[in-house]
């Protein structure tokens, strides 16, 4: 029986060796080592055999299995070396390759220039609140003194929800509720989207972004006015800027004012601006009497628009990386 046993130690350190993969190598760990294994059919006849030749034969089974165990512990050992080199191998990285650069991005040009302009008027003493996109009737035409047959109030005009509801067309409307929230003297900036029912060309689109401002006070003029929005276009436009006021028509305000800035050779009109109607004040709570107020309004995309030579507003809303990756 000895004999048998060195030669299955042989063919066990052969097959072993020559498993090349993880599965063959477990296939002969089982074919040897297992339950049922060859191994285990030697230990089997061990009984069988006449008593003196027991413990030699016990010994020497003993060594076969120790050293086929040995022997497969040392091949799965290599043969998980050489996974892991090969895996590395595979994973390394070339640090002689030049680096992939990693593409930021960055704030709409729609949103830093409002931002900007908000700055300049936050240094003049302004304060900025934020106001609902969904308004009602009430307060986005009656409370600013826009008689029921305005034709902004036009279904043709406004977006309305339902009922009472609707989109805000202006964000002057922002305007109404803090002055009726708030008492005297105070200087308000707002600034966000409003919508119209405007048919989309290269200077309309149905949404579009407005800033606002109004101050109320003892002693408030039109003069405070001028120098409020001459200021900012001397911040925004440089300190060269010329700014012309020309008589204009709000139902808030009395009087009105379009206000405009020459600008790459031509004049750019900003906004309208003017003294808040005397009705607008009491609707709001305000002795008109005491106080007096200026309102100003527009300040948005088509400033953007000639600042920066861009020709159709609707490129603001196509999220075109050409566009927002030259300014």
């Amino acid at each position: 029986m000895h004999e048998e046993i060195e030669r299955l130690q042989r063919e066990a350190e052969r097959e072993i060796a020559s498993a090349d993969t993880v599965e063959a190598l477990e296939e002969v760990r089982r074919t040897y080592l297992g339950r049922r294994g060859r191994v285990a059919a030697l230990f089997d006849r061990l009984p069988h055999l006449p008593q003196e030749q027991r413990p030699a034969v016990g010994r020497a089974l003993n060594a076969l299995r120790a050293r086929v165990e040995e022997e497969f512990r040392r091949r799965a050992a290599a043969m998980a070396a050489l996974a892991q080199e090969a895996r590395l191998e595979e994973e390394r990285l070339d640090v002689t390759l030049p680096g992939w650069r990693r593409h930021l991005g960055r704030r709409h040009i729609l949103s830093r220039t409002l931002e900007e302009v908000q700055q300049i008027f936050l240094r003049m003493g302004f304060e900025l609140v934020d106001g609902s996109e969904v308004e009602s009737d009430e307060f986005n035409f009656e409370r600013l003194n826009i008689p029921p047959d305005h034709p902004a109030r036009d279904t043709m005009d406004t977006f309305y929800i339902g009922g009472d509801l609707l989109l805000r067309t202006h964000t002057t409307v922002v305007d109404v509720r803090v002055m009726r929230e708030r008492r005297p003297p105070m200087r308000i900036l707002t600034a966000g989207r409003c919508y119209r029912r405007d048919v989309v060309d290269a200077t309309h689109m149905p949404v579009f972004h407005q800033v606002d401002g109004f101050m109320v006070g003892e002693g408030i003029t039109f003069a405070d006015l001028k120098g409020v929005l001459i200021t900012f276009a001397r911040e925004m436009f440089g300190p060269q800027a010329r700014v012309r006021f020309q008589p204009s028509y709000f139902p808030f305000t009395e009087p009105s004012a379009e206000v405009a800035v020459w600008f790459n050779g031509a004049w750019l009109e900003l906004g309208g601006c003017g003294m808040f109607h005397p009705r607008v004040l009491e609707m709001a709570g305000i002795d008109p009497e005491r106080y007096t107020a200026f309102a100003f309004g527009g300040f948005g995309d088509r400033v953007v628009m000639a600042r920066y030579g861009i020709p159709d507003i609707r490129m603001f809303w196509e999220n075109d990386l050409r566009l927002l990756r030259q300014f």
